[in-house]
């Protein structure tokens, strides 16, 4: 990112916490005013409608009509839920599908809970077919039935199209808003029939060249389109080595091609090389956004959350994960409790074997970053994976004599027991292989059942290196030491 960029970026941040400073002040103004009409026999509807006419709210809602939606969504997840429905209200009507679009799931849900069915059909009328099928999973069915019925038959057709695809592929994420040309036409009719469009569709680079059966022939780049002499045909222009995806196709592999090609728009097309969509860097960029909260949220075993949702609902939101850390956690303390007796007669063993459990997990959490970060670009296939697998347990070996000859060391200076420390560097060793093999393996299966590699890969490892690490040095020292 250049300076400018980062520069502008910082901007428009600094500008949304102005705003929500601002919006904050306002509404300490409000409940100062709800207080003093606390007392009053009237609905509290009529009380914030009352409130709305006050020149300082006025001005607020000024600064929301002016404000971008993503902004406003920002804020949005910035307030606590009570503070978050007054603003919310004050929102344009005409804004509400694009915030509700920005703001992330836990948020947009309360925001859906405060409308009613005929606001939350009024705030699709703004969007496209894949849009809306965006925000059906979080409407109720009746709806998503009222929804269709305000479309028109072509909109109908394309978001039955876009919600009957998985989530996660590209048929969920295209959008139906692309501009399409014959290949027997000029340049010169090109350009009459681009100016009679209101606007171009977002992320328009180039336009897609189909036949009479809508059959993708090429793609015609709008730079080509504009230098090229008017009188030129399309199909002496266009280019045909055209990067397409299929709308089954993993959404994942799609972004790594829109990186590796440096796209900034790609055709979808059905089996029969049909053009049915298009994806634009804005959709991957979006995906990429959200597939990486997902994946943070993931690793430590949480849901998408509202900051300001209450204690139980945020609690009952950490319990899984809390429930299988339990469990682990008492699997190794149930592996140290075989070795009571070793531990009373050396006690040294208690304070050095959590250090062999913690040297093999990070050890262990560096290859699965590599393996996970090789298996999201595709890297990893079954003709090297055996190889990548011989070289993550020979780095453990070199690590775990090295790093366990220093840790050996310590113990020997330590406790004057050099038999301690041959110990420690022999646990050391092995469990840096298991750390490494754990790493190395886990993320490899979890992909081949269809799950995430990234989330458990960490906490399978943690168990598993804590549970080995205690049993390997405990065991060996109950043998060679006790």
């Amino acid at each position: 990112m250049s300076e400018t960029d980062k520069k502008n970026t910082q901007s428009s941040i600094d500008a949304v916490q102005r705003s929500l400073e601002d919006i904050k002040t306002s509404l300490d103004k409000y409940q100062h005013v709800e207080n003093l009409l606390g007392d009053q026999e009237m609905p509290r509807q009529d009380v914030v409608d009352g409130f709305i006419q006050e020149p300082n709210l006025i001005g607020l809602q000024d600064k929301l009509d002016a404000m971008h939606p993503a902004d406003i969504a920002a804020i949005l997840e910035q307030l606590p839920l009570d503070e978050r429905l007054v603003v919310w209200k004050l929102v344009r009507s005409e804004f509400d599908g694009d915030v509700l679009l920005e703001a992330s799931g836990a948020v947009r849900e309360t925001l859906i809970a405060d409308m009613d069915d005929h606001e939350l059909v009024a705030a699709t009328e703004q969007l496209d077919a894949d849009e809306i099928a965006d925000l059906a999973p979080d409407f109720p069915e009746g709806v998503i039935a009222d929804v269709f019925r305000s479309l028109s038959e072509a909109e109908r057709l394309q978001l039955k199209a876009a919600l009957s695809y998985p989530e996660d592929t590209v048929g969920a994420l295209m959008d139906f808003e692309m501009v399409t040309v014959r290949e027997d036409v000029s340049l010169d009719v090109v350009l009459r029939y681009l100016r009679r469009l209101e606007k171009l569709p977002p992320n328009t680079d180039k336009l897609f060249v189909v036949d009479r059966r809508e059959m993708l022939k090429g793609v015609l780049s709008v730079s080509d389109l504009i230098v090229a002499a008017p009188e030129t045909k399309v199909c002496d222009v266009m280019s045909t080595d055209v990067v397409s995806f299929n709308p089954d196709r993993d959404a994942e592999s799609a972004a790594h091609a829109f990186e590796r090609y440096d796209l900034v728009s790609a055709p979808v097309v059905d089996g029969y090389n049909r053009i049915v969509g298009r994806m634009t860097i804005t959709d991957i960029v979006d995906y990429i956004r959200e597939d990486a909260e997902q994946e943070s949220l993931g690793k430590v075993g949480l849901r998408d959350e509202d900051l300001f949702s209450s204690v139980w609902k945020s609690a009952k939101n950490r319990w899984l994960w809390l429930a299988v850390n339990l469990g682990t956690a008492f699997f190794a303390s149930r592996v140290i409790g075989l070795f009571e007796d070793s531990i009373e007669k050396l006690v040294a063993l208690a304070t050095l074997m959590p250090i062999v459990a913690a040297i093999a997990g990070n050890s262990g959490n560096q290859t699965i970053t590599l393996i996970v970060r090789a298996l999201a670009f595709e890297e990893i296939n079954k003709s090297n994976a055996k190889g990548l697998l011989l070289k993550e347990l020979a780095i453990a070996v070199v690590n775990g004599f090295l790093w366990g000859s220093v840790a050996g060391f310590f113990a020997w200076l330590l406790y004057g027991n050099i038999a301690l420390g041959l110990v420690m560097l022999s646990a050391m060793l092995l469990n840096l292989v298991v750390g490494a093999a754990v790493g190395m393996l886990v993320p490899l299966f979890l992909q081949k059942m269809g799950r995430d590699p990234a989330i458990g890969s960490s906490v399978l490892l943690t168990f598993t290196t804590d549970s080995m690490g205690f049993l390997i040095f405990l065991g060996m020292a109950t043998v060679f030491l006790v």
